[in-house]
């Protein structure tokens, strides 16, 4: 073998020894990570067949059998029209949303935010401590009086509520009582968890929003988000389902 035929040799096991560099990925298209994120999202978002939406709800609420003769107003000095309405499992009402951010003051909910805010809550969490507006969605009853009295139909606090605006349907408890005659109030979490500008001074809406509270039903620690969803979901379930 000749010395050229030797190095011919070297070189060519040389080669074949080195590590493959493989090309390196093409780069990810523009946007193509934020359109992976919303595509995961609206599977998980999209109902199935069993599944609880706001117009299955409101269908279902369409009729009106009213628990009282008395009629509430949405705020002070407009109307008392809306009547609050009741099926064997459940009592509703249709009416507007104005941003309760009573309770435990946070940097959203204080009376630097809110001039009629109050540091106090009908209702207590476990510890015996005001509810947090900020963080857990709550709803407000009316006070009760002659027109119509929530605790007759086993509604307390804790007591859990659906709640439709649009084609959102969220979950709260019964965190606070408001004044007699009105209705149409909800925590600052709660106007957030709906897509409602949560603002305590100009947020909230004047109509569209549902509220539908189920009888009887109660979650052991007011406070647990998790408990008043799950809840909400099974009682929401058996409310479309009965007759």
């Amino acid at each position: 073998m000749t010395r050229a035929q030797s190095l011919t040799l070297v070189a060519a096991s040389a080669a074949l020894l080195a590590p493959t560099t493989l090309p390196d990925a093409p780069p990810p298209r523009p946007g193509a990570e934020a359109h992976a994120r919303t595509a995961f999202e609206e599977v998980r978002e999209k109902p199935g067949d069993d599944a609880v939406t706001a117009a299955g709800l409101l269908a279902k609420v369409r009729d009106c059998a009213p628990v009282a003769p008395g009629r509430y107003r949405g705020d002070a000095g407009r109307p008392a029209d809306i009547p609050v309405c009741g099926t064997p499992d459940a009592v509703f009402w249709k009416a507007d949303l104005d941003v309760d951010c009573d309770g435990r003051p946070g940097v959203r909910c204080n009376r630097g935010t809110d001039p009629a805010f109050t540091a106090s809550t009908a209702f207590t969490q476990s510890d015996g401590r005001p509810l947090d507006a900020e963080r857990l969605p709550y709803i407000v009853v009316p006070g009760a009086d002659a027109a119509w009295d929530h605790r007759d139909h086993g509604i307390t606090g804790g007591s859990v509520a659906a709640v439709v605006y649009r084609d959102r349907v969220r979950y709260a408890v019964v965190g606070d009582v408001g004044p007699r005659g009105v209705v149409g109030e909800g925590s600052y979490a709660l106007a957030e968890e709906l897509g409602i500008r949560p603002d305590p001074r100009a947020g909230g809406v004047p109509s569209g929003v549902t509220y539908i509270v189920f009888k009887g039903s109660r979650v052991g620690t007011v406070e647990d988000r998790s408990a008043a969803e799950r809840t909400g979901e099974r009682l929401a379930r058996r409310f479309l389902t009965a007759s």
